[in-house]
């Protein structure tokens, strides 16, 4: 699968579950591309890396989202 697509494909399936999540697991990810969590983890980087996505970590949760959406955004600061 080439970046563009799993980013499309990323993209929209976070934007759909915005109603109920903000954020996912690095497994829901995984599911979503189809990809063994090896091959997708470099596409996630990428996403990260490239402002698409944001790592958020409680300490021992770690989610993945889309910047500016979510609960956490707005009591960080964010807009």
């Amino acid at each position: 699968m080439e970046y563009d697509e799993a980013k499309k494909l990323i993209v929209e399936s976070l934007t759909k579950k915005l109603k109920t999540k903000s954020k996912l697991y690095f497994n829901d990810l995984s599911k979503i591309l189809g990809m063994k969590p090896r091959e997708a983890k470099k596409i996630v980087n990428k996403l990260v890396e490239d402002g698409t996505l944001e790592y958020w970590s409680s300490g021992s949760t770690s989610m993945y989202g889309m910047p500016g959406t979510g609960k956490q955004a707005g009591a960080e600061g964010e807009d």
